[in-house]
């Protein structure tokens, strides 16, 4: 027996920890110190073996019960003296790292001869603002590996057939052994497939692909936006062995409009209006994203109003309702004025002074009267 520690402790845990606190806190504290992410250091690898030790006993629920009653002397009369001789140490690890590790139980193991799915990939599509709006159909070309037809996927020349690889014995893995523990890699020889073509095939020199250009029509939908993604089944790169192609993955880059904005489902326009039009009142003709529409604007509306439009928005992309215009005023003040213009305007402000003078005595008389009133109180 290798530890003398109390496993509790070791495995950080409670004596009334249930199986899974304990398996959950082995799986932490292995992959902490497995000699894979800590080489060459001693006190990792015996901090590995100890939880190794702890979870095997604490695991078994006779041994645990042992180890409760009696402690490390009443296992060592029991015969068991540590992993080393009750079994592979890795018999543990082996259930829960598997693939993490590439050291996996036999049962977990990949079969290396299974059929392979293809790589998914990616393209990044360019639209325009009303595209995106309105969707678009669009054709893009693309290179990508497909199975080679010749050889079906398998890399063999046609009447020969891929043979098992020596050095694994057709595991894909090699297994070498590092002092005290064993350590599963992938084979160099046949690159983790587990077999060697000996008679490549000639159309795709043995990889199994080939390179094809290949043009793909593209159903953009009405409503999508920047960073939208679409998923194409199946038109990725060809797969081996017998293996379903991967997918291709269009990715959607949304170009500026001129003048219009977005959010989401909402249309913004900032629309200049003459401070005459605005100060009287009119009707203005505004362009939206399906054209031109009519737009009352009240007599005497301010810079920075805004008016709604209703379902002259985006359409959503789940079908059904679209969103909104917001229409932004910007009232425009005018900077080339002809002498009869001038004139005109003095003659406006004239007008307006009085009025404007009223308003501020009456303010002014107000301010005042309430500030006497005070003083009298006091």
């Amino acid at each position: 027996m290798s530890s003398s520690k109390c496993y509790y402790e070791i495995l950080q845990v409670s004596r009334d920890a249930s199986g899974d606190v304990i398996k959950k806190s082995y799986r932490k504290l292995a992959m902490k110190y497995h000699p894979d992410r800590n080489p060459d250091d001693t006190e990792a690898e015996a901090c590995f073996k100890e939880a190794a030790e702890a979870y095997e006993v604490l695991s078994d629920q006779q041994k645990r019960q042992i180890y409760d009653t009696y402690g490390h002397e009443g296992l060592k009369n029991t015969g068991y003296s540590g992993p080393g001789n009750s079994g592979d140490i890795f018999s543990n690890i082996n259930e829960m790292f598997g693939d993490l590790f590439g050291f996996g139980g036999r049962s977990r193991r990949r079969d290396p001869n299974a059929p392979v799915q293809g790589d998914d990939l990616r393209y990044d599509l360019e639209i325009s603002f009303m595209e995106a709006v309105h969707g678009v159909e669009k054709e893009v070309e693309i290179t990508k590996r497909e199975t080679c037809w010749t050889c079906e996927g398998s890399g063999a020349r046609p009447g020969h057939k891929p043979q098992t690889c020596p050095s694994c014995n057709g595991r894909g893995q090699v297994i070498r052994s590092q002092g005290f523990f064993q350590v599963s890699s992938t084979c160099p020889q046949c690159h983790g497939s587990g077999q060697i073509v000996k008679e490549p095939c000639t159309d795709c020199s043995g990889e199994g692909l080939v390179n094809r250009r290949k043009t793909v029509k593209l159903k953009v939908p009405a409503g999508v936006d920047m960073g939208s993604r679409m998923r194409l089944s199946g038109e990725g790169e060809g797969g081996r062995r017998g293996g379903p192609a991967g997918d291709l993955y269009v990715i959607i880059h949304v170009q500026e409009h001129e003048f219009f904005l977005r959010d989401e489902q909402t249309i913004f326009l900032r629309y200049p209006l003459p401070m005459v039009k605005a100060s009287l009142g009119c009707e203005v003709e505004i362009p939206t994203i399906d054209g031109t529409a009519h737009l009352k604007i009240p007599a005497g509306t301010q810079s920075a109003k805004r008016f709604t439009l209703r379902g002259k928005g985006v359409p959503s992309l789940r079908g059904g309702s679209r969103g909104d215009m917001i229409v932004e005023v910007q009232v425009q003040t005018p900077t080339r004025l002809s002498k009869k213009q001038k004139e005109l305007l003095r003659e406006f402000e004239g007008l307006c002074k009085d009025e404007e003078q009223g308003f501020f005595t009456k303010l002014f008389h107000s301010h005042f009267a309430k500030a006497d009133k005070e003083k009298e109180k006091a």
